[in-house]
């Protein structure tokens, strides 16, 4: 069938992936919890190194979870998977509205978002969008993964509006209302992933598609050295996401003109995601990699010291341009590098460390500015991993040739 029906072909699944990565586990409890950092805070007295700590949990434990969903998706089929987790990210949201002052029920909340949300992670999305498409799989993973800049332009202006008008337990109540009833209609009606079976006439009638198991992929050396570029990279990247609001209020912005920047920042995310996609489509990905996560090194210096709502901008454009590529990059160097045959659980393993990255980065960079008195401190270490980060990739070697 010709490569340029993928598209079209795919289209419906294409946006119900959109949507699921958007309001999944991922995406909208990190794009989402800037905005309630001073309302709790003002609330309950909970310090913001209190808050941002239930990333830990969701971020965290997802990405201990991770491994192990790859291993559902394999046996029991990404749609199921994904359907259920959306109900389990609402769940955790409502719970997070429930609150009565207890930090231990708010974390509670999280590990609801991590554990019964898991299975509506990249995960599952990337599976179906790497099983559906081939010549323009860097492109269809671009556009699914732009989902994560959909919440980043959507939720800090949604959720602000919503606190400061309603409150915090509505705010909250507002999140979970995205999964529920944005997400997992269109899951329902068009995510229909290729099963094994699929993937195996798709690969010529192979019992198996090709690529690596699981076992061989780790005792790759690309396998250690993808895990940490991302892994440098996304540490950087979840540090600034969910503080960035709570950072350029202490220097003097208004809460909502920081959103706007937060919102210039999920803009950029989804330019570079499509951006990348086009390019690993034509050109050889660590290199576009390399070329695209270094540069926000310089965003995070220009947010030292007391920049304006319009530097604060053009940073978070920089910044955002290297989340756009980062997961997008992740999955598909997985498929290219390790093929289709263990795809779920290698993801999975990778994935797990960028989650536990994602866990430790917000709560580590609050903890940071409690300590030093400034986010500043934490800028220059963001500035530090980019820099590791982005070249790393070039260590990657050719595309092995049966892939």
């Amino acid at each position: 069938m010709p490569h340029s029906s993928e598209f079209s072909r795919n289209g419906r699944l294409l946006l119900a992936c959109v949507a699921g990565i958007a309001f999944g586990s991922v995406g909208i409890a990190v794009y989402s919890i800037g905005a309630f950092v001073d309302p709790l805070g003002r609330a309950f007295g909970w310090s913001r190194t209190d808050v941002q700590t239930a990333l830990l949990f969701s971020s965290g434990l997802g990405g201990l979870a991770a491994p192990v969903v790859g291993h559902l998706v394999e046996r029991f089929g990404a749609r199921p998977m994904a359907m259920i987790g959306l109900v389990g990210v609402a769940l955790g949201f409502v719970l997070a509205a429930s609150n009565g002052g207890q930090l231990w029920l708010f974390y509670l909340a999280y590990t609801v978002i991590a554990i019964l949300g898991g299975g509506s992670g990249p995960i599952s999305w990337t599976y179906a969008i790497a099983g559906r498409f081939d010549k323009h799989r860097g492109a269809a993973l671009a556009i699914a993964l732009s989902g994560t800049g959909l919440v980043a332009i959507i939720a800090p202006p949604y959720i602000v509006w919503l606190t400061q008008e309603f409150g915090w337990r509505v705010g909250f109540l507002g999140v979970a209302a995205l999964p529920l009833f944005v997400a997992l209609p269109l899951a329902f009606l068009y995510f229909r992933p290729p099963d094994r079976t699929t993937l195996s006439e798709a690969s010529g009638g192979a019992p198996t598609p090709p690529g690596l198991t699981t076992r061989q992929a780790i005792a790759s050396y690309r396998f250690w050295v993808l895990l940490l570029s991302i892994l440098a990279m996304y540490l950087g990247i979840a540090g600034i996401i969910p503080n960035l609001i709570p950072a350029l209020a202490d220097k003097g912005i208004p809460a909502r003109s920081a959103a706007f920047a937060t919102s210039a920042f999920g803009v950029s995310v989804i330019v570079g995601r499509l951006l990348v996609g086009s390019l690993v489509d034509r050109f050889w990905a660590p290199g576009v990699a390399a070329v695209i996560l270094t540069p926000a090194a310089a965003g995070c210096l220009l947010l030292t010291g007391q920049p304006t709502i319009g530097v604060a901008i053009g940073a978070a454009v920089l910044i955002g341009l290297a989340a756009g590529a980062e997961l997008d990059l992740l999955a598909f160097l997985t498929a290219r590098y390790f093929g289709l045959r263990g795809y779920a659980k290698t993801y999975g393993l990778l994935y797990a460390g960028v989650a536990l990255a994602g866990g430790t980065g917000p709560m580590a960079f609050a903890y940071i500015h409690q300590v030093a008195g400034s986010f500043d401190v934490s800028f220059a270490i963001s500035a530090a991993l980019f820099l590791l980060g982005g070249p790393a990739a070039l260590t990657l070697g050719r595309y092995p040739r049966e892939r």
